[in-house]
């Protein structure tokens, strides 16, 4: 079987009009990349250092000094020149395209005569090379410089980067591989297997998918390479613990070959990167095993293990899963970067089946667990993304230390700054896409104009939404040529009355629906209109009974926005908040709030404190009626420390 039903339009063909989407491109070309690439430069004060870029100085021989950094510093500015190309798209510029270009030129010279290119290695243990690819991260650090090399291509033209990394992918062939000889290795971190498949679409060369193929198959097989690996280096046992996790190879999702995989495992954005790359092996190589494998691990991911927020990874420990249902709010790691690699697992997915269940988590992810990732000056980042955060807690107990109650400048390992960037810059790749039979697919709703090649036709699509503030949504189709064509146009899984008219007329929605798209199949002519209606208003979303931290509990969604109550708004000891089963919500768009939200107001009651310090008591609890304000969860935190939390008491309604 060929996967090959929908094919993204790429961000150079789409372009965001403002909105909220729009404001976000903004912030981060303007405000976020020129920040993070003085940040790599250890030119920000206050911020921790990096030494990402001065290291590449040193590997090339311009520069004296120790390496600095975690072993995978090298990614970081990775991510950066990616975001950075997508940046160049978006607003040509330049200044900033000769920075890329000497950056690239410092990584050409930073490579050794035989394709080698890791810094790390280079400069601080050149003779542990291709030893340790469990955890060492050689193979990861290839990938991002990969997608890298892909973005810049895009943005300039310019093929050095694609050069280089083929270079380096040569070299990998001569040490990796099925052939006699080779190392039977693959990545204990996934990442290069996406990468290599953007090489091989870029380039055409096969030899890219075929690498990318046996990592991917590779994986998990007996005799496990890992502990070939470990015994080489003479490595220890390591403790009855971390053999729980580590040495079952859970954690690197190498527990078992990937088709035999039923449950999301180990370190959440591993297992994200990994899913994502097998999605695009099954697609290039027509894998139908690889891809049912997939839709389960999908459901597994997306039904039992991911919060409101789409943040998965609900313990400190690994970083990881922990097991089905198990979704813990105040001590969840939630990783930015897990959101991210979720996103891109989603869109992955979609394009091979066309579904809403993929475009809508997708959707939940980029408004949610990822957008909390920054701050609204663009300048401060989540590694952490809670559910619940009482300050004091997180400062004195252990098992709260890596909830952080503020953004921070920066990180000793800063995975996460340059993804959020490389993912809002590239925004418009996710937005629409086109089968080979002649549809056009819209799967998020931006204010956006689209120039989509359909067939032997040119569609300009013109969409005027406020858009996630409200649910209306117009469309202008403008073909070149008079034709018959289908749009699909998603409808979100929170919408319940949906209302959709072209021209003026009604569609039958339940009709001209196939997996929560409504297929709109006529002669479309210039100046034809789409407007489409879907009402937004600020609902009670409750868990799975079995998610124990939820029994009792409602959070607020308003179409694909979660809310949260803030200390600022709210006082402390949120935790006593009770929502009335019958309340009423009032939604009013603030300007002045957080960059202009939609807030929610409404009436709830609170337990009034004791008058007493002790602990228990015989004596009946007393409440009073409060007022409430809600926000979207992406924007808390920015108007200082204090206790936040999306998940409040029900009043009971038996």
């Amino acid at each position: 079987m060929q996967f090959n039903k929908l094919t993204n339009v790429k961000m150079e063909d789409v372009k965001l009009k403002g909105g909220l989407l729009g404001a976000i491109q903004d912030l981060i070309v303007n405000e976020t990349i020129p920040y993070q690439y003085d940040v790599l430069n250890d030119n920000v004060e206050g911020a921790p250092k990096s030494h990402a870029i001065a290291n590449f100085r040193i590997a090339a021989g311009e520069q004296k000094g120790e390496f600095y950094g975690m072993f995978f510093q090298d990614s970081d500015v990775a991510k950066w020149l990616e975001a950075a190309s997508y940046s160049l798209i978006l607003k040509p510029d330049p200044q900033l395209e000769k920075i890329l270009d000497d950056l690239v030129d410092l990584i050409g010279r930073a490579q050794e005569p035989d394709g080698y290119l890791n810094t790390y290695f280079t400069v601080a243990h050149p003779d542990k090379k291709w030893t340790n690819l469990r955890d060492l991260h050689e193979l990861y650090c290839a990938g991002h410089m990969m997608e890298a090399a892909v973005a810049y291509y895009r943005a300039t033209g310019k093929t050095k980067l694609i050069d280089i990394m083929s270079k380096f992918t040569d070299h990998m062939l001569t040490v990796l591989g099925p052939e006699p000889g080779r190392k039977r290795g693959y990545p204990g971190h996934p990442e290069i297997e996406l990468a290599l498949v953007k090489m091989y679409k870029v380039t055409g060369d096969q030899k890219y998918l075929r690498l990318a193929k046996f990592f991917i198959d590779e994986r998990g097989r007996q005799p496990h390479y890992f502990t070939q690996e470990a015994e080489l280096r003479g490595e220890k046992r390591k403790n009855a613990e971390q053999d729980n996790m580590w040495s079952t190879y859970h954690y690197y999702q190498a527990h078992l070959p990937l088709k035999e995989q039923t449950t999301a495992e180990g370190h959440a954005v591993r297992a994200m990167y990994l899913f994502s790359g097998a999605a695009d092996v099954a697609r290039e190589t027509g894998d139908e095993e690889l891809f049912e494998a997939l839709k389960k691990l999908w459901d597994n991911v997306t039904k039992r293990r991911m919060y409101i927020t789409a943040a998965i990874g609900s313990q400190s420990y690994g970083e990881a899963f922990s097991l089905d249902y198990d979704l813990p709010n105040d001590t969840i790691y939630g990783e930015t970067c897990a959101s991210i690699g979720l996103a891109f697992f989603a869109h992955r997915m979609l394009q091979m089946d066309p579904d809403r269940k993929y475009a809508d988590v997708l959707e939940r992810a980029i408004y949610n667990g990822i957008l909390s990732g920054i701050s609204l000056d663009g300048k401060k980042f989540f590694y952490v993304n809670p559910l619940e955060v009482v300050p004091e807690v997180c400062e004195k107990r252990h098992d709260h230390f890596h909830v952080k109650v503020e953004r921070q400048a920066w990180f000793a390992c800063a995975c996460c700054p340059a993804n959020v960037s490389r993912l809002y810059t590239s925004i418009g790749d996710y937005i629409y896409s086109t089968s080979n039979d002649g549809e056009i697919y819209i799967h998020l709703f931006a204010n956006s104009s689209a120039n989509i090649a359909l067939g032997d036709r040119n569609v300009v699509l013109d969409v005027n939404t406020r858009y996630p503030w409200d649910g209306n949504i117009n469309i202008k189709v403008n073909p070149d040529l008079k034709g018959e064509f289908t749009i699909a146009v998603r409808v979100p899984s929170w919408c319940h009355e949906p209302s959709i008219r072209v021209n003026g007329q009604p569609v039958n929605i339940e009709e001209h629906m196939d997996k929560g798209y409504v297929k709109i199949k006529r002669v479309w002519e210039p100046g034809d209109a789409i407007d489409v209606v879907y009402p937004m208003k600020a609902m009670l979303v409750r868990t799975n009974p079995r998610v124990r931290e939820n029994a009792g509990k409602v959070a607020i969604q308003r179409g694909p926005m979660v809310y949260c109550i803030e200390e600022v708004d709210n006082g402390k000891n949120l935790h006593n908040i009770i929502v009335p089963k019958d309340v009423e919500f009032k939604e009013t768009f603030e300007e002045g709030l957080l960059n202009g939200v939609v807030a929610i107001i409404f009436k709830a009651y609170r337990l009034k404190d004791w008058p007493c310090d002790e602990c228990y008591s015989f004596d009946q609890n007393s409440y009073e009626e409060i007022e409430v304000k809600a926000i979207p969860y992406y924007a808390w935190g920015n108007r200082g420390v204090g206790e936040m939390t999306v998940w409040m008491r029900e009043e009971m309604c038996i």
